[in-house]
């Protein structure tokens, strides 16, 4: 396990995260949260466990004790009083970024799988005017999946906004803008919180 590269460019220093490519079980465990887990199937509590154990890990960089980290009733973490988090899973990925509130109101990330939306989806995705974005993106940048990279970026806004509102927030209340060069996604307006998306190898 290591601090990511992928993420940790993108947020100021008072963010840590911390990722794998592997399964951990170092613990320890807490009863809360292997409860939660009790009923799932082996790979979902294999995921739920590593990307709490890269919380953790990232908690000790910020001079945090370990915590519970159990989802409430609609399905978002816990944090502990004084940390800001987010944590996101994809195949072969797990990976948590944490901060204190003192420094960071909010942290959003999410990781994707890098393969294109399908089509049937993109009306609720994609807002009209981040069309003709993706459009030219994809003659310019046609390796890229810009639309599951806009997908992610959404994501990673909902995971950062809800822990700031307790609101939820549809697809196409969001719009995001990308800097293609500067390798940088942003909303078109400043808001409260920070926010970071990838795909994931």
């Amino acid at each position: 396990m290591k601090s990511s590269k992928i993420f940790e460019d993108l947020f100021p220093r008072p963010v840590r995260v911390v990722e794998t490519r592997i399964e951990r079980v170092e613990g320890p465990y807490y009863p809360e949260e292997e409860r939660y887990i009790a009923d799932a199937v082996p790979e979902r509590q294999r995921e739920f466990r590593t990307v709490r154990v890269c919380a953790r890990r990232a908690f000790r960089e910020l001079g945090h004790e370990g915590a519970a980290l159990v989802p409430d009733e609609k399905r978002a973490p816990i944090w502990p009083a004084g940390v800001a988090g987010s944590m996101t899973h994809c195949a072969g990925f797990r990976e948590a970024a944490v901060a204190s509130t003192n420094d960071i109101r909010g942290v959003g990330i999410d990781a994707e799988l890098h393969a294109a939306l399908p089509e049937e989806i993109l009306d609720i995705i994609l807002l009209p005017e981040e069309r003709p974005m993706l459009e030219e993106l994809a003659d310019r940048y046609p390796d890229i999946a810009w639309d599951r990279l806009v997908f992610s970026a959404k994501e990673s806004v909902f995971k950062a906004w809800f822990r700031l509102t307790r609101q939820w927030l549809d697809f196409l209340e969001c719009r995001i803008l990308i800097d293609a060069p500067a390798r940088r996604c942003g909303r078109p307006r400043p808001g409260p919180a920070r926010a970071a998306a990838g795909p994931c190898p």
